[in-house]
């Protein structure tokens, strides 16, 4: 039996796909009706993150904060409560590793491991499995995720000890960040030059001049439809400060990064918070003094 903490977009999505592998799956969330939605779907509910622990022998966390990780793990009814030696926690959020590694350590001293296994792909891509994993920590949790990683994700990459998934991640989400404005950008420029953007896309698209977010992102920008089930840019913003924060432990520089974020930040400006981040075309379109619509 697996666990899932967290039955949101990201959630509801990858427990869907092992109940429909086959496993049994027991969902808890905070939220009554993504309960229901999991229940309807096949799977057991519990009303704390400790039974889950007491039922489940993999726990799969996707949270959306750091406070709900702790909350999760720690908190009286947590994980950590219940936890016997060899249970293993996969934490796919993107989450400031200081919060995973308090949380691995209080797993650990129940013997039970956390895995740092943050997940590239939006809610979209969730749901068609065609998320990758990029999987940290301890080689005995590991071996016992292998499974069920490969029933949820499309690929999975073993980036070493624990805390390098959040780091690989920070990597991923910098070059999105990059990648989605630029694709906006090169939409727009073929929207003011005279050009349909749907026929650039398909062409471009098919050349060296594609990206994954020109495809997964460009059809939305094209459209010029920013409500599909992506990645809200609101929640977004959580993910540029981690990479900011991250770079500058780092002491890189992120020019382009930085260069970026501009939009997003206009993108919340504009109340576009709850739009997908492909909403940062409609900036560059205004900016462009291209009419609404």
């Amino acid at each position: 039996m697996a666990g899932f903490a967290g039955l949101g977009v990201m959630g509801s999505a990858m427990s869907g796909h092992l109940l429909a592998a086959g496993w049994t799956v027991a969902g808890y969330d905070i939220d009554p009706a993504r309960l229901d939605a999991h229940r309807a779907s096949g799977g057991a509910c519990v009303s704390s993150p400790a039974e889950l622990a007491a039922m489940a022998d993999i726990v799969v966390t996707s949270l959306p904060s750091g406070q709900a990780l702790l909350d999760v793990t720690l908190g009286p009814a947590g994980l950590a409560a219940a936890a016997t030696p060899g249970l293993t926690v996969v934490e796919t959020s993107t989450l400031p590793l200081e919060v995973k590694e308090e949380a691995r350590l209080a797993l650990a001293d129940h013997g039970a491991y956390l895995l740092d296994c943050t997940l590239s792909g939006t809610g979209a891509q969730a749901r068609s499995r065609d998320l990758v994993a990029y999987l940290s920590g301890a080689q005995p949790g590991k071996d016992k995720a292998a499974g069920m990683l490969r029933a949820i994700t499309r690929s999975q990459h073993d980036v070493g000890e624990f805390g390098n998934g959040t780091k690989v991640k920070m990597i991923a989400n910098l070059l999105v960040t990059i990648h989605n404005v630029a694709a906006a950008e090169a939409l727009v420029l073929a929207e003011a030059a005279g050009l349909d953007p749907q026929t650039v896309l398909t062409a471009v698209g098919d050349g060296a001049g594609s990206s994954r977010m020109l495809q997964v992102r460009g059809p939305a920008m094209a459209a010029r439809c920013y409500a599909g089930p992506g990645m809200r840019t609101g929640l977004f913003a959580k993910d540029i400060d981690l990479i900011t924060a991250f770079a500058r432990q780092a002491g890189s520089p992120v020019p382009l990064f930085t260069l970026a974020t501009a939009f997003y930040q206009a993108a919340l400006a504009q109340g576009r918070g709850d739009e997908d981040t492909a909403c940062v075309h409609a900036i560059i379109r205004q900016q462009a003094g291209l009419a609404a619509g």
